[in-house]
């Protein structure tokens, strides 16, 4: 069974939100993002997909360097990068292995060795 991932979101994104549920008229068992297609009730990771890329292009970004999971991924090695905090990325993720973060990450030996050289005992 998949587990729920716990994410935070901006004031401005839950104002943002909020005005689409308002305009949409949606309820509580509504789901947020409806499938144009009828015979599913939500936006399929595809339809998202499409979404992301287009929304990638007109920024006038790369396309192909940019998808769905690239900005989770890029999130959670901005906040490992700010804080070294390996174990609240790993939380975060909601990885079942520490390794998966390392790997996910893309950590290696050399970021310990730098990390090890900055602390001071």
């Amino acid at each position: 069974m998949r587990r729920p991932v716990q994410f935070e979101i901006t004031q401005s994104t839950r104002e943002a939100v909020q005005a689409w549920i308002t305009h949409a008229d949606l309820k509580a068992s509504d789901f947020l993002f409806a499938s144009r297609v009828s015979d599913s009730p939500h936006l399929s990771t595809r339809q998202y997909a499409r979404i992301v890329h287009r929304w990638v292009e007109e920024a006038g970004l790369e396309s192909g360097s940019y998808g769905t999971h690239t900005m989770r991924r890029t999130k959670a090695w901005l906040i490992y990068r700010r804080t070294r905090n390996l174990r609240a990325v790993h939380i975060l993720l909601v990885h079942t292995k520490l390794e998966s973060t390392v790997r996910y990450l893309g950590i290696e030996v050399d970021d310990a060795l730098e990390i090890a050289e900055q602390t001071d005992v």
